[in-house]
């Protein structure tokens, strides 16, 4: 088993508890200095705020209202405890969302989650999120940053490039989404290379059981994480591949979809997050993932608690080649084009890669007519299949998601 980061993985129950409550207060204190939180909770008083039971009487923030405030008041629509000009970054996911960013220390706290996949020290990262506008590539580099790893920012595509660069370099260890690494793999099998990379450190998008056996069968140990670019790390992996460990800086409830009702332990429920970070304090935030809490402690040694890790979505907004699909994303492709009566967006699985087929209510006619309005709406190439007027379930879904997670 791999050591432990630092010594409040290993704390009691009790130890952790009260000072989560000493956090939690002083972060409330602290976000009462942002305008929107100013507002949602000014009837807090953040010295009763000290435990999750007086955390769970508080309001769910939810992401469309934090798309609506920014828009209202941009970059953060006043969630931030800092003007835009003290942040070192600023980014755009799609929606859009702005993101705020800092270089100091571990911001988004990734450097644990890397600790616990054994990166460190002697490591060289092939960086393969992406550092164009959103914040994954950032996050990572900063992770790899706190465990002393050195860092090739590689980024998105160029495969041929990428593996020039990982043969040459000599990276040990693969950053990224789960089904990007294969690629890499399968180009430098035909360029008839061998890469030295022995660990992957994954997330955005579901590292499916078969992609993970036959990176083990390579000889590549790969770890997952749950972090969001609003909330940094969230959950992840360690060696004993027992469900996902929450992270030190964040209070991880389970609660009833759409509401904010936690809920018994094991139930599936909506992820809502506190995070402790002073400069972005989120109160409550709704992800709109499912999970359940996983009873018991890890064999690994940390004490913290325990989530299945990611079981889909609360809503119809499903993430697909590592990027969130959203249903009024499909909304502005219909709009696009009056012959459009419906549409429907279906993530599926070809081996071990994600596949997006829109499937499109209209009159016969050349599927590629729609290709560039689903790049545009969708972010993304997909496959597109026209199928008759009143073909489509009449069922309320605009995303259908046919790949299995267990």
């Amino acid at each position: 088993m791999i050591g432990h980061y630092d010594e409040l993985e290993t704390r009691s129950q009790d130890a952790r508890e009260a000072a989560l409550a000493r956090e939690l207060s002083a972060t409330l204190a602290r976000a009462k200095t942002a305008p929107a939180l100013a507002r949602l909770l000014r009837e807090v008083d953040p010295a009763r705020v000290v435990d999750r039971a007086a955390l769970a009487r508080l309001p769910v923030i939810r992401k469309a209202e934090l798309s609506q405030a920014q828009k209202k008041n941009p970059p953060f629509g006043g969630y931030t405890t800092r003007p835009v000009a003290e942040f070192d970054h600023v980014f755009q996911s799609p929606g859009p969302i702005y993101e705020p960013g800092r270089r100091e220390g571990d911001w988004w706290r990734l450097g644990r989650f890397l600790h616990a996949s054994g990166v460190g020290r002697g490591d060289i990262v092939q960086n393969c999120f992406g550092y164009h506008l959103t914040p994954a590539g950032m996050m990572f580099e900063s992770g790899a940053r706190a465990v002393d790893a050195a860092v090739l920012p590689a980024g998105t595509g160029q495969t041929e490039l990428q593996v020039r660069a990982a043969v040459d370099i000599g990276s040990t260890c693969y950053a990224g989404t789960p089904d990007f690494l294969k690629v890499i793999l399968d180009r430098a099998d035909a360029m008839g290379e061998t890469l030295l990379i022995s660990r992957a450190v994954v997330g955005g998008g579901a590292l499916f059981p078969s992609l993970r056996q036959e990176y083990a069968d390579r000889g590549i140990t790969t770890r997952q994480c749950y972090a969001t670019a609003d909330l940094g790390n969230i959950a992840y992996e360690s060696d004993a591949l027992e469900g996902m460990i929450v992270d030190e800086g964040v209070i991880v409830e389970i609660v009833r979809p759409g509401t904010g009702d936690p809920l018994p332990e094991g139930e599936v429920g909506e992820v809502v997050v506190t995070t402790l970070n002073p400069d972005y304090p989120l109160i409550r935030f709704a992800t709109g993932d499912l999970s359940a809490v996983l009873p018991g402690i890890s064999p690994c040694g940390r004490t913290n608690m325990r989530i299945k890790g990611w079981m889909g979505r609360a809503d119809q907004t499903t993430k697909i080649k590592g990027m969130f699909v959203r249903p009024e994303q499909v909304a502005a492709l219909v709009a696009r084009h009056p012959e459009i009566s419906r549409a429907r967006v279906v993530a599926d699985r070809d081996g071990e890669m994600d596949v997006m087929t829109v499937k499109v209510e209209a009159p016969a006619g050349d599927g590629e007519a729609y290709a560039a309005s689903v790049v545009d709406t969708l972010k993304m190439k997909a496959r597109i299949q026209i199928v008759p007027p009143g073909s489509l379930p009449n069922d309320g879904k605009v995303i259908e998601d046919l790949r299995k997670y267990d």
